[in-house]
């Protein structure tokens, strides 16, 4: 994978095989979640109704911190609507928010993007996990599937260009 383009997937003179997984609760998606996790080799986009306890687990975390150090051009971008709680349940994350603040981005959605309701991840841009639904237990996990990849990319880019941070680095007005 090319550090210069961390969604471009990897060219050689082969073809990867696309992998479709079928998953069935919040269980399975999250541990897809950290499947993607784990693949990723240049940018993880997250969007979320909002973060599920697994992002202050010491596992996630382990795994986001080994992620984001294994290369300075490594980027996790996470946009929610629900942004207030993050501070009080998922005060690891925020550490490493702190720790990585060049890297790690949490953002909240603005009203223009109210209407988007299906939680997905995408890594490298050719891997994603995608719930249909916040309120449905149903979801994919896709490998090796850059065109449907790249519209979630895109969804997630125009849900990015209407958000605003809400978590930062510092805090401010004390």
């Amino acid at each position: 994978m090319s550090s210069s383009d961390p969604d471009k997937p990897p060219s050689g003179g082969y073809t990867l095989l696309t992998e479709r997984v079928a998953l069935n609760g919040i269980k399975q998606y999250e541990a897809a979640v950290d499947r993607l996790i784990g693949l990723t080799l240049g940018r993880i986009r997250v969007f979320d109704r909002r973060l599920a306890s697994e992002y202050n687990s010491a596992v996630r975390i382990d795994s986001m911190r080994t992620f984001l150090l294994a290369n300075r051009l490594n980027r996790i971008t996470i946009v929610v609507h629900d942004a207030e709680k993050i501070r009080i349940d998922c005060p690891r994350l925020v550490s490493l928010q702190r720790q990585f603040a060049n890297a790690l981005s949490i953002h909240r959605t603005l009203s223009l993007a109210r209407n988007v309701y299906d939680p997905f991840c995408v890594s490298d841009g050719s891997h994603y996990a995608r719930r249909f639904h916040f309120d449905s237990l149903r979801g994919s996990l896709a490998l090796n599937d850059a065109d449907n990849a790249a519209e979630l990319v895109r969804r997630f880019e125009e849900i990015w260009e209407v958000s605003q941070p809400a978590v930062t680095a510092t805090t401010l007005g004390l």
